[in-house]
């Protein structure tokens, strides 16, 4: 899956263009498609955001990035494969599709689902960090808002149990 040229499309590729541009003569938020491409999937699982497919203009990431981001990437796809309980209720059966079913053709919904959450992500990227922003300054204020956000949504709701849960996952 993280093997190959990666595109995203249409009005997603036009977002990723704006998240990766310079928002004034040497800053800019992301340096790389890639980078956004490691951001996205987990800000859409969390933000609950999916995205069909678009068609139009595309941006790309070349095979070459994707093998040495494969790691991440592949941590990345895991990560919500074994979080995504409205999916698969049971834990083994988020095990099989975490590390199983990867790369095989039962993988192929999954990996349809990863690839909306990366749109969905792209969306939420967009939408808290660039939509609003007509100053470099408020790129930077808008960034913040959204890292605080996060914060006061989601790490303020991780318990002891949560934590136990995926550190004996991960050990496995």
């Amino acid at each position: 899956m993280f093997d190959k040229e990666y595109s995203f499309k249409g009005q997603h590729a036009e977002k990723v263009i704006k998240l990766t541009a310079k928002f004034d003569e040497k800053n800019q938020l992301f340096k790389r498609n890639l980078d956004v491409y490691l951001m996205a999937p987990i800000v859409g699982f969390l933000y609950n955001s999916k995205a069909p497919l678009d068609t139009g203009e595309t941006t790309k990431i070349f095979p070459q990035q994707l093998t040495e981001a494969s790691e991440d990437l592949l941590f990345n796809y895991r990560l919500i494969m074994l979080l995504n309980r409205k999916r698969e209720l049971t834990i083994e059966e988020r095990i099989d599709k975490a590390f199983r079913y990867y790369g095989s053709n039962k993988a192929k919904s999954d990996e349809d689902i990863f690839e909306e959450y990366v749109r969905g992500g792209v969306d939420i990227l967009y939408e808290k960090i660039m939509a609003s922003a007509t100053k470099p300054e408020d790129y930077i204020k808008n960034l913040y808002d959204f890292m605080e956000e996060i914060d006061e949504r989601y790490n303020q709701e991780l318990d002891t149990d949560s934590i136990k849960e995926l550190c004996s996952l991960a050990r496995k």
